[in-house]
């Protein structure tokens, strides 16, 4: 079998674990179970240790990590389920199918935990837009995430769109989903009662996905990479949509003691990790599994096809959940039955083709992975950046980045998503953060992604709190309460030491700011070997934040709402230029530190800011980030059709303040009549209050610098955009 164990992805040190658990050989079956479910996209094999620092509990968490998705009481019987996953690898090898069951698997995710899924963002990563390549995938994966998700009836209400060239080979899809369901409906992937039912329910199994997640997330891509084109899944949202419907009623009905969506490692894992759950043994037969083909039992339990569910029922309700099924138009087969002890048997026409213990499948082994801080963040943090040679003209400046890859219009990505289904979306994409309304109450909640991974990639430790603060901010821009957060860590082999280090400082990072913000991580995803021909992309943690609106009167956006209104700047601008798009665009460098973050600065301002939206003092608001000031300002004025007037800060070169990208800072405007009690309030909390003009007019005027008008503005970032399309 030694051969075979390393075509599967396994060691030799593991393959002799299995041998030493079995007390035997494995056979063919046997070892492909072990290999999908040791893999590190199942195990966590080398990342196990590190996160267990994060903190995970509140008073309002129903379910933290372990499960299929993290769950928080958002008050009135009713709760909010979320996670993040990735569909990196997939993605790059078939754009279209990769982003699409992304979708799939990560809305699933949701349902099982009992929830209505309610929305989906998409935080996406790609390479140089210069190469045909890089605009091959993006169409793909954009057409993907706006195929699936159309059809099932999920919005796409947000994310976030970056274009750097570490990501030229392997590029970054994110998928987040976020759930709304009664507290009484939650409901865990676990098995229980021996002499129970195990159903499959959904599509029938095909050799599309065979290894797909599970394998191709556990390599790196080199030029072999297009032969596992047939590994990716295919999707299908018209049985996705039937599922969540009948998943759905069965729970309503009280039906089914568990639920599993069938994933990475298919039936391996569903079968093996709801019983170890439960701490129970588990038999299925795989002649009972409806099948497209022919296929062989190594096939069948480790295949990836889509839309497929695991339930657990008493006998006496199987008759009833096949007939819900076959209401919805859907397959429904016991497959097996739960047994007493630490079993996994496997059947195919009465033979037994594998016994394990499931608990061992769903366990794995754990590594702690040597790190070493890599040489080049001393390097790049060395670098002089004192000395540059500013251009004259901030006007030129400003177009050049409004109209660069990372700072120009999204509205090509987000246009082609249906945001409006289900009529919850009342902040749309484009803003610091979707707010989506609870049908029934007053209550909304505000969802963002956020991640830099340049600052990540300067310094993983401060770049990771940095996204974390912003994914805090921005919610708090729309008028909500940060409550808890998912992510998703993208890095490169946690075989190389540098790499390790990048992803433990990573994680120190967000666990840090995640305690000292009280904000729970519920729920996450780690995606490793992202690296292609031996070169990785940047470290790129993403942070999907959940806050929550108590009175949908308070949500805010970024777009200026009027004219007349003051424009005030809270929080402090410093001479910082380090990782900025100000530093990549004008001058091709990154390099220089990250923005520096204090922590208590950051929830000062955060603090005034929702006090002042509460009062009603703050009509909009928005983060500054990407660009700095005056790329929010033009994002402000051009979300809401309306100018303005500043005023220069003369105490800083003109571009720190125009472009450095300094934390902790949220533009907001305010009635004159309100400005006094706004500017004590920052006060109270020592907080920088700056009045930089008011707005008006279809101009806007940066006193002395730049002036353009909102309708010019506008044109070129969408143009920006369509041309970087069509290349």
């Amino acid at each position: 079998m030694a051969e075979l164990y390393e075509e599967l992805g396994l060691t030799e040190s593991e393959y002799k674990d299995i041998v030493r658990i079995l007390g035997r050989e494995p056979n063919k079956v046997e070892l492909g179970m072990y290999s999908v479910m040791w893999s590190e996209h199942c195990s966590y094999k080398s990342s196990k240790t590190v996160l267990a620092q994060l903190p995970t509990r509140a008073s309002y968490v129903l379910q933290g990590p372990g499960e299929n998705a993290g769950v928080i009481d958002i008050g009135g019987g009713l709760a909010v389920a979320f996670k993040m996953e990735s569909h990196n690898h997939p993605s790059a090898v078939e754009p279209y199918q990769g982003a699409a069951t992304g979708v799939g698997g990560i809305v699933r995710d949701i349902f099982t935990m009992g929830a209505r899924p309610i929305a989906c963002l998409d935080p996406l990563r790609f390479g140089n837009p210069e190469k045909r390549r890089t605009r091959y995938l993006l169409s793909g994966v954009v057409a993907g995430i706006a195929g699936y998700g159309n059809c099932i009836g999920v919005p796409t209400v947000g994310g976030d769109l970056y274009f750097e060239d570490c990501y030229d080979e392997n590029p970054l899809v994110n998928v987040m989903c976020i759930g709304i369901l009664p507290k009484e409906r939650l409901i865990r992937g676990v098995a229980k009662g021996a002499g129970n039912a195990v159903v499959l329910i959904g599509n029938r199994t095909g050799r599309d996905g065979i290894g797909g997640a599970s394998i191709l997330a556990s390599q790196e891509f080199d030029e072999r990479s297009e032969e596992k084109r047939p590994s990716v899944q295919v999707g299908d949202p018209f049985t996705e949509k039937l599922l969540i419907e009948a998943c759905l009623e069965l729970l309503d009905r009280g039906l089914i003691l568990g639920l599993q969506d069938l994933g990475a490692a298919g039936l391996s894992c569903a079968c093996s990790e709801t019983a170890a759950r439960g701490g129970v043994g588990m038999r299925i037969h795989l002649e009972r599994v409806p099948l497209r083909e022919d296929m062989e039992p190594f096939e069948i339990v480790i295949s990836e096809s889509q839309e497929r569910m695991l339930a657990v029922a008493e006998p006496d309700k199987v008759e009833e959940v096949i007939g819900v099924c076959k209401k919805w138009g859907l397959n429904a087969v016991v497959i097996g039955e739960v047994i007493e002890g630490d079993r996994f048997e496997v059947y195919w026409y009465g033979e037994k083709v594998a016994d394990v213990p499931p608990s061992t499948l769903a366990s794995g082994p754990v590594y702690d992975r040597p790190a070493e801080r890599p040489a080049y963040l001393d390097m790049l943090a060395r670098a002089d950046l004192t000395s540059l040679q500013h251009p004259r003209d901030m006007g030129e400046v400003l177009v050049r980045l409004l109209t660069s890859p990372n700072l120009c219009s999204r509205r090509w990505v987000y246009e082609q998503y249906d945001h409006m289904v289900q009529l919850n979306t009342v902040v749309l994409p484009g803003s610091d953060a979707a707010v989506l309304r609870i049908k029934g109450t007053s209550k909304a909640i505000a969802v963002s992604c956020d991640g830099n991974s340049r600052y990540v990639y300067l310094d993983p430790y401060l770049g990771t709190q940095i996204a974390v603060a912003e994914a805090a901010r921005n919610v708090v821009a729309s008028g909500a309460v940060p409550m808890a957060l998912t992510n998703c860590l993208n890095f490169g082999s946690p075989e190389r030491p540098d790499i390790f280090y990048q992803f433990k400082e990573a994680v120190r990072g967000l666990a840090d700011a995640a305690r000292f913000f009280e904000i729970p991580v519920v729920s996450g995803n780690v995606s490793f070997y992202n690296e292609s021909f031996g070169t990785a992309v940047y470290p790129t943690p993403i942070i999907g934040m959940v806050g929550l609106i108590g009175n949908l009167s308070h949500r805010r956006s970024l777009a200026f709402p009027g004219e007349g209104l003051g424009v005030v700047l809270l929080g402090e601008t410093k001479e910082e230029i380090g990782g900025s798009e100000y530093l990549k665009v004008i001058h091709g460098r990154v390099a220089g530190s990250p923005p520096t973050l204090d922590l208590e600065k950051e929830k000062a301002v955060q603090a005034v800011c929702i006090e002042g939206i509460r009062r009603g003092w703050i009509l909009s608001a928005h983060d500054l980030s990407e660009g700095g000031l005056a790329v929010a300002l033009v994002e402000c004025c051009c979300a809401g059709e309306v100018g303005a007037e500043v005023m220069q800060d003369e105490s800083l070169h003109p571009v720190y303040w125009l472009f450095a990208e300094s934390q902790s800072r949220i533009l907001v405007t305010a009635k004159l009549e309100d400005l006094e009690e706004l500017r004590e309030l920052a006060a109270s909390r020592g907080v920088s209050f700056r009045l930089l003009g008011k707005t008006g007019g279809d101009r806007l005027v940066i006193e002395g610098l730049a002036e353009f008008s909102v309708a010019e503005l506008s044109r070129l970032r969408e143009e920006a955009f369509l041309k970087l399309v069509e290349g």
